[in-house]
């Protein structure tokens, strides 16, 4: 007799949201975008384990730093992306990065200065860590909405290719 094996619990991908905004870390305003990043992924049935809001600085490098060595799938943050003297999202993030992502970045931008001609600023970066994707949306809500709905089309193919999955015929 063929008995069936127990297969095991597949375990839902895992997100961290990282924020950086200077005000909003500061309480002068709420975070708007890491709310709608969250939704989104709990929509799609992903984990949200970790959200954190910190200001435009050195603190984005630790928090990088941390959130990818907990290994989830997914690092997106949202702010610091553009050309004011205090953004450097983009700049910690390829610092922790093994390679980038150039076409999804580039894309995004394409995306946003369709509707927002001054989308074509931003300097946000895409690429891999370790076994985790790290996206830079920008700060503003339009922009997260472009982002991640470029995202609904690749992510799932992304995931599945950084675990070794095969590209589709």
């Amino acid at each position: 007799m063929n008995t069936p094996q127990p297969q095991p619990a597949t375990e839902p991908n895992s997100a961290a949201i990282l924020i950086v905004s200077t005000r909003a870390a500061a309480g002068v305003y709420d975070d708007l975008t890491g709310p709608r990043i969250e939704e989104w992924l709990v929509n799609r049935g992903w984990s949200v384990p970790e959200h954190l809001v910190v200001p435009d600085g050195p603190e984005v490098t630790t928090a990088l730093t941390a959130l990818i060595a907990a290994q989830p799938n997914l690092v997106l943050t949202s702010g610091g992306t553009g050309i004011h003297p205090g953004d450097r999202t983009p700049d910690q993030t390829r610092a922790v990065l093994d390679y980038e992502i150039p076409g999804l970045a580039e894309e995004l931008r394409r995306r946003g200065a369709l509707k927002v001609t001054s989308a074509i600023l931003s300097r946000g970066v895409a690429g891999v860590a370790g076994s985790t994707i790290v996206i830079n949306l920008p700060g503003s809500t339009g922009g997260v909405k472009d982002g991640l709905g470029l995202l609904d089309e690749v992510l799932d193919h992304m995931v599945d290719q950084l675990k070794g999955g095969d590209h589709a015929r």
